[in-house]
């Protein structure tokens, strides 16, 4: 090499030490309406911030258990597992960039060439056994994968936070739901026990027949299946909500249920759906989902990378002599530098073929990555169209139940009067339980499709983390 051509070499060397064959990211286009469809977000176009979740569910009781959940809860433990193990990854890849300096001794005995006469041959010092030596990125490449995996995870821990939070406020309201509709059934239960009573006294007394005994008889065993099956439906609630606590409901608070009304609980704030292209950059499925699309981009650098030169370099420094006694004295220090190059020409197209599963991994983390947005968009949308009708819809069913308690009243005084059945009386409580079930029924859908709001906006998500870990 002569003196004018070093220099070149050089400047060629430091410019491919900083080369990347990892694909410019590009964020695909949302593959949803610019807006809802639904009514209710018409005046909600304004992008919102976050809304924590203490501040959404103002309920003490629930706060109480979303803090034990939070705290205990197996799969939010798993998913925060998750992150230490990518980062973990990270670092392993991040040190790969730097060489690997270890102590190493070595002993050989040999016969010497020409002579055949045995020697020995011993050496100790610091050695650096092949580190490769970046110069297309292929490290660098695979590093950005593995911190666009670790803050993948980590999105993914607040996606399961989110979910956590809603799925605890959705059993805690079935458990409010559950001790209504108890109330509800113990009472209808005791007014029909007393029918029948009534009923069998008026028989007994021949003004009734053993028909309208029988009805009534037949009406009260319907109640107390219903409150049978209520109470089944209670304790499977119980045992829900006590899985996603971690443990059992604790005591103060089951105790405080008794005559709990889903009407008596805290009003939740009314959120602003925004936009959907807000959803981006709220919804931490859709950070994760982008998160594993940068990592198939990396991917695809490190694959590219692979077409060209490995150089890595083996060196050593320290002492060496032919004889163990002589090892560390003076005059003994020495060094060796051996660097190697490995240029594929034949591979049976591996590596063509590591590029092209690059290629098609970075195909399908976009498909999910669309389809994380299509979700995301249909959930909100569900929830703003609950938002605009199971309002009027409750307004409607609470006025029937009233009508049907008028309704009741009068079939008693007619039916007592002689001027109606006992099948009238019958069929007018009946419609009255039903109807009041229904009133329950329609609330408990209404708090439940504001969770579901609250969770397909990414509330309560934490703020994500900018940056490679420590």
């Amino acid at each position: 090499m002569t003196k004018r051509s070093a220099p070149i070499a050089l400047a060629t060397a430091a410019l491919l030490a900083g080369c990347s064959f990892i694909p410019t990211y590009e964020r695909p286009e949302a593959p949803v309406p610019a807006t809802y469809a639904s009514t209710a977000a018409m005046a909600q176009d304004v992008a919102t911030a976050t809304v924590p979740w203490q501040n959404y569910f103002a309920e003490p009781r629930l706060q109480h258990l979303i803090e034990v959940a939070l705290a205990n809860n197996r799969d939010l433990r798993v998913a925060v597992l998750n992150i230490e193990q990518a980062r973990a990854a990270f670092q392993v890849r991040r040190a790969d960039l730097y060489p690997g300096v270890g102590l190493a001794a070595n002993a050989s005995r040999a016969p010497a060439a020409g002579t055949g006469d045995l020697t020995n041959a011993f050496s100790v010092g610091l050695a650096i056994s092949s580190w490769e030596i970046d110069f297309f990125g292929r490290i660098a490449s695979l590093k950005e994968q593995a911190l666009a995996q670790y803050l993948a995870t980590e999105q993914g821990r607040n996606a399961v936070q989110v979910s956590l939070i809603a799925a605890v406020a959705n059993g805690w309201l079935n458990l409010l739901a559950d001790e209504e509709l108890l109330d509800l059934s113990r009472q209808t239960l005791a007014s029909r026990e007393e029918s029948v009573r009534l009923t069998k006294m008026r028989l007994d007394a021949g003004v009734a027949s053993e028909l309208d005994f029988r009805q009534a008889q037949s009406l009260t065993e319907a109640a107390r299946a219903t409150l049978a099956q209520q109470q089944r439906q209670r304790a499977l609630d119980e045992n829900a909500l006590a899985l996603l606590l971690g443990q059992s409901l604790p005591e103060d608070i089951r105790g405080s249920l008794a005559g709990s009304r889903l009407a008596a609980a805290p009003a939740m704030a009314q959120l602003p759906a925004g936009l959907p292209s807000d959803l981006l950059n709220r919804r931490p499925d859709i950070l994760q989902a982008e998160q594993q699309l940068i990592a198939s981009n990396a991917n695809i650098g490190a694959a590219r990378a692979a077409f060209f030169p490995r150089i890595a370099l083996t060196a050593q420094a320290g002492s060496a002599s032919g004889e163990l006694s002589g090892l560390f004295k003076g005059g003994s220090w020495g060094f060796t530098i051996a660097p190697s190059l490995l240029l594929p020409i034949f591979d049976a197209g591996r590596n063509q073929a590591n590029l092209e599963s690059a290629q098609a991994g970075r195909s399908i983390a976009v498909a999910q990555y669309e389809k994380a947005i299509q979700t995301a968009f249909r959930e909100v949308s569900d929830a703003l169209a609950g938002q605009a009708t199971l309002g009027e819809q409750a307004r409607a069913q609470q006025a029937q139940a009233q009508a049907e308690a008028a309704r009741l009243q009068l079939a008693d005084l007619r039916y007592r009067n002689g001027v109606s059945s006992y099948l009238d009386l019958l069929d007018a409580q009946r419609s009255l339980f039903v109807a009041q079930q229904a009133v329950v029924q329609v609330r408990l859908a209404q708090l439940q499709n504001q969770v579901a709001l609250y969770k397909a906006l990414g509330g309560g998500a934490p703020p994500a983390t900018a940056g490679a870990p420590s």
